[in-house]
């Protein structure tokens, strides 16, 4: 059973994916990771910049030896790239910022969606991000959009940054409109997912919500 978990940043995907998965036996797919390590691999080739010619990120996105550590293979939570762990390199902020650049590229994304599909073909899973439901997985047999109300998006992410929260807030509306407006794989819910606003709600009473429907459906 594949479960897709889509919605913006800051609803509780990651923290709620992860939870669910564990509930259920399921391996948990990280696609936003993927992104991140495209991009801090373009930043540190680049000295911290991205690269302007067609096609280079996505001959970069082929190229990258991804293993996410919730993957059959991998130690629980680890990211590697090309062999090294960059679990913690991946977050910091300049990456997050190039991540949303870099999974607008149309090359990046026809990478990484082809690594993706590859990873969920067998066994159970839950898999989070922008497009799984809609473009990666839309066969999947439970599609949840996690929304939740901006402000509240912001104070979690910058809980989890240590950031003032309404500089997260004006970063996350520019991410927002670029994610939801960009030309391939536009932020946006499956026509038959079911939606779900996180605001007030506990990642526990979350998971709860899931895991019913997804007892009902298998």
């Amino acid at each position: 059973m594949l479960i897709a978990i889509d919605g913006p940043a800051g609803a509780g995907k990651s923290t709620v994916a992860r939870t669910l998965a564990r509930e259920l036996g399921f391996t948990y797919l990280d696609s936003g990771a993927m992104y991140r390590c495209v991009a801090l691999a373009a930043l540190e080739r680049d000295r911290g910049t991205l690269p302007e010619r067609p096609g280079a990120l996505g001959d970069l996105a082929w190229a990258c030896t991804i293993e996410l550590g919730d993957a059959p293979s991998g130690v629980a939570g680890q990211v590697r790239l090309d062999g090294r762990d960059v679990g913690e390199a991946i977050r910091a902020p300049e990456v997050s910022e190039a991540a949303s650049v870099v999974a607008g590229d149309a090359t990046v994304r026809a990478a990484l969606v082809a690594k993706q599909r590859e990873l969920i073909a067998r066994g159970d899973w839950v898999a989070e991000g922008r497009d799984i439901g809609t473009v990666v997985a839309p066969d999947a047999e439970l599609k949840v959009f996690l929304t939740a109300d901006p402000r509240e998006r912001a104070r979690r992410r910058a809980i989890e940054l240590g950031a003032d929260v309404e500089t997260v807030l004006a970063e996350q509306l520019m991410r927002d409109e670029r994610d939801s407006t960009r030309e391939h794989s536009p932020l946006e819910a499956a026509p038959d997912a079911v939606m779900l606003d996180t605001s007030g709600l506990s990642v526990d009473e979350v998971v709860a919500q899931i895991a019913a429907l997804a007892r009902k459906r298998r």
